[in-house]
């Protein structure tokens, strides 16, 4: 079920639909509103459908569009609306300072604050000579009924099912999906998988960063591996936040003041310093993190675009599989 904050009042407004966690943008919002006096008006989705329910209200909306503002959490989404002629481009000054693989070249949407998909491992169930090192873990037979995953129609969960059909194509991701379905439990969404394995009702599980890394500050006996880090190994996924201002916007100027100050240094260091823990892509950042990623650590090269494109046949494939799966 979405929420939509109402503003309480008749300062200027705008309206955000944003897939990241409220107790993580609410935040962001209420300082923008000090700011500048606009109220943002939030419309937020459910941990089980995240950026697919609000793309889909996105889409039904397009011939009167409601949104001004869609903040996402991940980039495929975006890059469908993109396709579907949904956004508009905004020349920013503040995205220069990020790199050029994660913003459009039309301007039309801007990356910042990226997560990882990670595997959080209990150490207590886990061995440290048997630790996985590869999302394949999440297909050994050994581990069966012990590793968890998200439910792959929503989420960043779905986007790096889109981006393993971009890199592996067709054949091989669909083999790999099957057997995940075979041998792990599949959750309502990456903060279940990271409590799991946090109580120990799991051996490890794939979940992001953000999530990760509340239960390792917690204490729990975990720790978090960056998967597919061997030569031939399809290396980690980073996924960014992205910001694009949609086609017709009810609320145009406000909606690029809004994207100004979400690339703004301020804002990336505040995700990065807060519960989410996210990982700045603005060069001139320069703070100490609180979840520090090594700096060897291989990223996935992934065409998102291509990613985008799978992104039907996909989810098709995976709502046959795992709609009824838990």
């Amino acid at each position: 079920m979405w929420l939509l904050v109402i503003s309480p009042d008749d300062r200027p407004q705008l309206i955000v639909y944003t897939a990241l966690d409220q107790d993580f943008s609410q935040p962001i919002f209420e300082k923008f509103t000090r700011q500048t006096g606009i109220v943002v008006l939030g419309k937020f989705d459910t941990e089980s459908t995240k950026t697919v329910g609000l793309t889909q209200a996105i889409l039904a909306e397009r011939d009167r569009p409601r949104c001004d503002v869609f903040w996402n959490n991940e980039i495929v989404n975006t890059l469908r609306l993109e396709h579907a002629g949904l956004l508009s481009s905004y020349e920013t000054p503040s995205a220069r300072p990020f790199p050029t693989q994660y913003r459009s070249a039309q301007s039309v949407w801007h990356g910042f604050a990226a997560r990882a998909r990670v595997l959080l491992v209990n150490t207590e169930l886990v061995p440290e000579e048997e630790s996985p090192d590869s999302i394949m873990g999440l297909i050994d037979s050994k581990w069966k009924g012990r590793v968890g995953i998200a439910k792959p129609l929503a989420g960043t969960t779905a986007s790096h099912a889109a981006c393993l059909f971009a890199a592996w194509g067709e054949k091989r991701a669909k083999d790999f999906f099957r057997a995940v379905k075979k041998n792990a439990r599949v959750m309502a969404g990456n903060k279940q998988v990271a409590i799991a394995v946090a109580r120990g009702e799991l051996a490890f599980g794939l979940t992001d960063t953000d999530d990760a890394i509340i239960e390792l500050e917690r204490g729990s006996p975990v720790k978090i591996v960056y998967p597919d880090q061997g030569e031939g190994e399809v290396g980690t996924l980073f996924i960014p936040n992205t910001v694009a201002i949609l086609e017709g916007a009810p609320h145009r100027r406000a909606a690029e003041k809004f994207v100004d100050y979400l690339l703004s240094p301020q804002v990336e260091e505040a995700l990065a310093a807060g519960p989410s823990a996210q990982i700045p892509l603005n060069s001139t950042i320069e703070i100490k993190l609180r979840l520090e990623t090594p700096k060897s650590v291989a990223a996935m090269e992934v065409d998102f675009e291509e990613a985008a494109l799978q992104w039907n046949a996909a989810a098709a494939f995976l709502r046959d599989e795992f709609a009824t799966a838990n």
